[in-house]
């Protein structure tokens, strides 16, 4: 066992939260595939993460750009509550709380999935449901600058946001750590959900463009409900959302 698995190994498991797997990997095609995989062998709790990836992916297949370095990870989470889109939300407000990450300033979320800043976005959630209980949790965070060329959006990196020296074992199991507690969240109803989540909510009243399949909406992004529904001001009037993307408006 190398020297940075049993550091994460011991870190998880003085919070008594050590998985039955965990791996860490130099390169892979996917961790949540990775994790698929395991899953199928009835392993209940998986915690894998690799330095790269070569088929990354994010939301709706979209490719997730991986270069080397950073935190590619993917774990398994089993909840009591039927899953919906509200524990992606959990999971980026539990992130946010990072004892590594929370003094950061103007860390901010995206709807529904993007850790986000105004400099732009930092990080990533996939929930990729295998039951209705049971999802692959992804989450990729940018620790250092990404080149220019491996980008088509605005992006950025905890160390460009103020963390100058990113400890990436810490940030594991902070990270895994998190996504539990998010679970726990969840499962007790997501108190008080729209509150938190407003408070960290990036383009809160700007104006907007929610993008759907057969349209998109223009308006003025007034923050979430608490059943995780996007509230969008209209010319018509307020519209509740559930699924889409979110884009900031051009001035």
């Amino acid at each position: 066992m190398d020297l940075e698995t049993r550091h994460l190994r011991q870190l998880l498991t003085q919070a008594n939260e050590l998985p039955e797997v965990l791996l860490l990997k130099q390169t892979t095609a996917s961790t949540n595939d990775d994790v698929r995989e395991i899953a199928l062998s009835g392993v209940k709790t998986v915690l894998v993460c690799s330095e790269t990836q070569t088929q990354g992916r994010g939301q709706h297949q979209r490719e997730w750009v991986s270069p080397i370095g950073n935190i590619y990870l993917s774990t398994l989470l089993e909840t009591r509550t039927p899953l919906d889109g509200r524990l992606a939300l959990e999971i980026a407000l539990n992130i946010l709380q990072m004892p590594t990450l929370k003094n950061l300033p103007a860390l901010q979320i995206k709807w529904p999935n993007d850790l986000y800043s105004p400099q732009g976005k930092w990080g990533g959630i996939l929930v990729e449901p295998i039951s209705p209980h049971q999802a692959i949790v992804g989450i990729g965070i940018n620790l250092f600058p990404i080149p220019k060329e491996n980008v088509t959006q605005q992006a950025t990196s905890v160390m460009q946001l103020g963390l100058q020296f990113p400890n990436r074992i810490q940030i594991i199991a902070e990270m895994y750590l998190a996504i539990q507690q998010a679970g726990q969240w969840f499962d007790h109803g997501c108190y008080n959900l729209a509150a938190r989540f407003n408070h960290y909510a990036a383009f809160m009243d700007q104006q907007v463009y929610f993008e759907q399949i057969q349209n998109s909406i223009e308006g003025i992004f007034k923050g979430i409900s608490d059943d995780g529904a996007l509230n969008l001001l209209t010319a018509q009037g307020l519209v509740n959302v559930y699924q889409g993307r979110l884009r900031l408006a051009k001035a």
